[in-house]
């Protein structure tokens, strides 16, 4: 069964959330790939607040394409989320509830997950183009010199994901992993 939720993240959807759990967003989310992470952190450290009012936010690494003519966006897949894990902790003390990549977390960053309430979803990779289906709009907000690294604000229905790290400490990276030594192969 799948959970359907909207944005932005409220403190009881969060705890609702458990790895494996199979998630359909609808609302808006936020674009943000490295470059865009590394200049939202060092504004904040200067003090500055960031782009956007990050409270209940999810942010979706990703560095879309340009839409082809008729369009919403380009292709859209996730990239890989452990490159980002040196910026998250800031984001997440402004209120970031939720972030959506591809592939595993640091130890360091499940904990920050417990520690300030937030989770972490893992899209499929290799399906960038059946993803931007489910974005429905998409406005640059800032860092539009990053090219297709800018952050945007996406408007998204039913869109798949699933819960990879939870509140309670839960991977299911780890789980699955578990589960595959004990098949005899």
């Amino acid at each position: 069964m799948e959970k359907r939720i909207t944005t932005p993240l409220t403190e009881s959807v969060v705890e609702s959330l458990k790895a494996g759990d199979k998630v359909l967003i609808t609302g808006y989310i936020y674009t943000a790939r490295d470059a865009a992470h590394k200049r939202m952190v060092e504004a904040i450290e200067r003090g500055e607040a960031p782009p956007f009012d990050l409270r209940g936010q999810i942010i979706y690494y990703v560095g879309p394409t340009p839409p082809k003519p008729g369009q919403v966006i380009g292709s859209a897949g996730p990239t890989t989320s452990i490159r980002m894990d040196k910026y998250v902790e800031p984001l997440l003390k402004l209120g970031l509830k939720g972030m959506i990549g591809k592939g595993y977390r640091s130890p360091h960053v499940k904990e920050l997950l417990k520690q300030y309430r937030a989770v972490y979803f893992a899209a499929v990779g290799g399906v960038a183009t059946l993803l931007a289906k489910c974005i429905k709009s998409s406005e640059l907000i800032a860092y539009e010199d990053l090219g297709t690294e800018a952050i945007r604000r996406l408007y998204v229905e039913d869109f798949p994901v699933v819960v990879a790290n939870d509140i309670y400490g839960g991977d299911v990276f780890e789980e699955g992993r578990k589960k595959f030594a004990k098949i005899d192969i």
